[in-house]
């Protein structure tokens, strides 16, 4: 086990080596749609990309949730097949998101050989999540707009 210490100066060689290795400006908190993000997260068990719907309005997140539900056929077939959609996720905080998300299992954080392994699966499931959303950005921003 690490300390404390330890622990944050790995997660800050990874996220570095993350970017020398994908030099790229990720879209993440820049989707232009208040508390809708795609995120990285990886531990020492898995890592997922994941696109957060955190709106603290329910029917706006019940709205936009049901805009990438009714486009679930085209994500799983066109970019992500193995995402998993759900419409009322809860974090440790007891706070309802929605959430879709791809998962890679097996790996650690702080096992340095599976990074390239976890480089590569987050350029791959971020670079498809962020075609998904610029293709049907329009549809998913326009609240007018019924699924």
């Amino acid at each position: 086990m690490f300390s404390k210490e330890e622990a944050q100066k790995i997660k800050k060689e990874f996220w570095t080596e993350f970017a020398e290795a994908y030099p790229r400006k990720w879209l993440l908190y820049d989707t232009k749609i208040k508390d809708f993000s795609f995120k990285f997260y990886v531990d020492n068990k898995k890592a997922q990309v994941t696109l957060d719907i955190e709106s603290k309005d329910d029917e706006k997140r019940k709205i936009y949730y049901e805009k990438i539900e009714s486009l679930r056929t085209i994500l799983h077939e066109e970019f992500l097949p193995e995402a998993v959609l759900e419409r009322n996720f809860y974090l440790e905080t007891g706070k309802a998101i929605s959430k879709v998300w791809v998962e890679k299992t097996g790996i650690s954080l702080f096992n340095r050989s599976s990074w390239p392994e976890i480089f590569d699966f987050f350029n791959d499931n971020m670079d498809a999540f962020e075609r998904f959303f610029y293709e049907y950005e329009d549809y998913i921003r326009d609240l007018e707009i019924n699924t």
